[in-house]
């Protein structure tokens, strides 16, 4: 990846990231973007140990979200095209709980940073 951004001209643009678990890990760091789009699911789960830390849940984040809203009456489950258009709207970036999604969203404000450095 890095050497296809360096032939293109656009090395400084570019920030190489690996998404190791699935985005869904994203969705449960911000319980409350994730209950706006799906407000039958409980409140409480943000005090559920399972759920404390979004990168580490077992069995999979896309089926732990799959279960769980099927559980709370929305019996489509997961649509991944779906799901992500609909809570990446009210997501906060600043207080999402996924470390996974700060270490992105701190090399994306480095970008910026960056960027507006070398303009001047």
């Amino acid at each position: 990846m890095t050497q296809a951004a360096e032939k293109a001209g656009i090395s400084d643009i570019v920030l190489n990231r690996i998404v190791v678990e699935e985005l869904e890990a994203w969705f449960f760091g911000d319980l409350k973007a994730l209950r706006l789009v799906y407000p039958r699911l409980p409140s409480s789960l943000a005090n559920q140990a399972k759920f404390r830390n979004p990168d580490q849940i077992s069995g999979g984040t896309w089926e732990s979200l799959d279960k769980l809203l099927q559980k709370y009456g929305y019996p489509q489950g997961l649509i991944k095209i779906e799901v992500a258009q609909k809570i990446a709207k009210y997501m906060n970036p600043e207080y999402n709980r996924s470390k996974s999604f700060q270490v992105f969203r701190q090399g994306i404000l480095r970008l910026v940073s960056e960027s507006k450095q070398a303009r001047g």
